[in-house]
């Protein structure tokens, strides 16, 4: 028997891993045993992100991971359980009617630079912030209730309640209380004042070139320090609301470090090393962890299926942007707007070759763009349209859309255009490179070519949400949490994630010939409805409704949906893992050891 075959695989890709990045990963450690040693001093948190953070304006924010679950909060709060508890405000009341909730904020509440924090904060956020139709900003689109897409009233009764009162009865009315609140004092001017080009200055405000320490904020923490492609370090804020019983002030974790890093090869390496506090595990790296779990004092909590969505989408955008240029090649529009041709592409990638290959069985085929936790969720079993691996009857449907076949197996269109089209996703991330490079493969074998390439996360999504130009891409969307109106800026026609036909938003010059189709309107009708039905079964009947029509039109390709699991050091104390939570939703009442005899 040969040597390298008496290795498990794991083990051998994992030493050429190590022995290729070991320079890189010395060079690296040093600036950051650097960084350590500075810090020895504090209670600290390591955690590891792919990409420099776009933005730390939280109004203007499309993308996650990013900073605003550390350094803002709402009126309210949820648990690890998806419950909802008190935040800024200490307690509320709801009108029999639904249509009302009255807030009492808490005494004696402060910015992170002393300032007091009011009800005149909550009104200026809603009224100025997410409700001013002069910013672009994806929160106004869960917020419109209706099909008149009105918006809730929300006025000061006195210096410490404020009244929310909506239109119409809005199930997810109280949920969304949980929204950040921003201060007043620091960027009511930048509402006010404007550009050159007549815009509020807010669109520019607090970008990632602000310094930090200028942040003002009112959650766990304050920004730090921001060095480009190296870290985002986060400091306790010394006046955070919250307390614990005996009246100490919380968190008790003095410091969390971000540490920026190429890819999620990196960030295991530097787990394993002991560079790292916690991890979210890839599932290629699950079993050699799992062996390590005692030697290398850390614990792997696992929860169910991710509140996540992992997929393909195509660009469906039949416009023109202001120079009249197409923003699809017209080409492949007629391509991607063709339903048999996107069920053709379901039919062709191979899931669960996927889910075994690529996430080591640790996952599961996903089928709709609502969680199976969510009690709207519609199974397989209880009627949801599957796309099972089947090449044949993709050529079929392909066929049938007037496709053709030449006698090398590559698909031509009817005017004998080669089906080819770019495919994208985010660098860094080897789990979704991977997926691309299967999917290229799995489609290939059905005659169609994809020019597959990952690149930089910001540049992505400056492709797909500002210039639209692209074909396809392989995305995850996740948070939200099992309330399907989180989703309500995906699926209205006008939303900011409406991603696979992003119609115009708000401050951007006009689309020519911007185009919604029956289906779409019919899914932001049900969402609509859905969000004003208060009882629960007939609310779950029009969210089967919408799950139908979007596995039947695929405006989005569903792939797999991993488990749920982190790795935490033990050193972390307090920890209460929950698959709706993950490790961290208790932050405020975690603590940690001192570091010691990690490997």
């Amino acid at each position: 028997m040969k040597l390298s075959a008496s290795i498990p695989l794991i083990w051998r890709r994992l030493l050429a891993l190590m022995l290729a990045m070991i320079s890189a990963i010395a060079l690296h450690s040093c600036s950051l045993n650097q960084f350590n040693t500075k810090a020895a001093q504090v209670p600290q948190l390591v955690d590891s992100i792919l990409q420099d953070p776009k933005t730390f304006n939280y109004v203007l924010s499309q993308e996650s991971p990013n900073v605003f679950s550390l350094i803002y909060e709402g009126l309210i709060t949820e648990n690890g359980n998806g419950e909802l508890e008190p935040a800024l405000a200490e307690s509320w009341e709801v009108a029999p009617d639904k249509k009302r909730i009255v807030f009492t904020m808490r005494e004696g509440l402060k910015w992170s630079d002393g300032q007091p924090l009011t009800v005149d904060d909550v009104i200026f956020t809603y009224n100025e912030l997410y409700f001013n139709e002069k910013i672009p900003t994806d929160i106004r689109d869960i917020l419109k209730i209706g099909k008149d897409r009105l918006l809730p009233i929300v006025r000061k009764l006195d210096e410490r309640r404020v009244e929310f009162t909506v239109p119409e009865p809005f199930a997810p009315f109280l949920r969304y209380t949980g929204l950040a609140i921003l201060p007043a004092h620091a960027l009511r001017e930048s509402i006010v004042t404007t550009d050159s080009d007549g815009k509020p200055k807010f669109l520019s405000s607090w970008g990632i070139d602000t310094d930090p320490k200028k942040i003002i904020v009112n959650g766990m923490y304050q920004l730090e320090n921001y060095q480009t492609s190296e870290r985002v370090t986060f400091r306790r804020n010394p006046y955070y609301w919250r307390k614990d019983t005996q009246g100490n002030q919380q968190p008790y974790i003095d410091r969390i470090v971000w540490q920026i890093v190429e890819n999620t090869d990196t960030s295991f390496i530097q787990y394993r090393s002991g560079g790292l506090d916690t991890l979210g595990i890839a599932p290629e790296y699950y079993s050699l962890l799992k062996q390590e779990e005692n030697r290398g004092k850390f614990k792997i909590y696992t929860g169910g299926p991710e509140l996540s969505t992992t997929f393909l989408v195509f660009n469906l955008n039949k416009a023109k942007n202001s120079q009249n240029q197409p923003l699809v090649d017209p080409i492949k529009s007629r391509w991607f707007n063709k339903l048999e041709f996107r069920q053709a592409v379901a039919h062709a990638i191979d899931r669960q070759k996927m889910l075994n290959n690529l996430y080591r069985g640790l996952g599961e085929p996903q089928n709709s763009p609502i969680y199976k936790q969510s009690p709207y969720y519609l199974s397989p079993e209880q009627g949801l349209k599957v796309y099972d691996y089947n090449p044949e009857k993709a050529k079929e449907l392909l066929r049938k859309a007037g496709f053709k076949y030449n006698p090398q197996g590559q698909l031509f269109d009817a005017d004998g255009n080669r089906v080819r089209f770019s495919m994208l996703t985010n660098s860094g991330n080897k789990l979704r490179e991977a997926i691309g490079a299967q999917i290229k493969e799995d489609l290939g074998a059905v005659g169609i070519q994809v020019d597959f390439n990952a690149i930089n996360f910001n540049t992505l999504i400056e492709k797909v949400y500002t210039q639209r130009k692209w074909d396809s891409y392989i995305g995850k969307i996740g948070g939200g949490g099992i309330e399907p109106n989180g989703g309500a800026n995906t699926w209205t026609t006008k939303g900011g994630l409406h991603t696979f036909n992003l119609g115009p938003q708000a401050g951007e010059p006009p689309l020519k010939g911007w185009e919604v189709d029956d289906w779409e309107l019919a899914i932001e009708n049900l969402y609509i409805k859905g969000a004003s039905e208060l009882d629960e079964s007939k609310r779950r009947e029009i969210y089967v409704e919408s799950q139908r029509i979007t596995q039947e039109n695929l405006p989005f390709i569903y792939l797999v949906n991993p488990l749920s699991m982190e790795a935490v050091r033990d050193r972390v104390q307090g920890v209460k893992f929950s698959a709706l939570g993950g490790a961290f939703w208790n932050l405020y009442e975690l603590k940690v050891a001192e570091n010691k005899n990690i490997p």
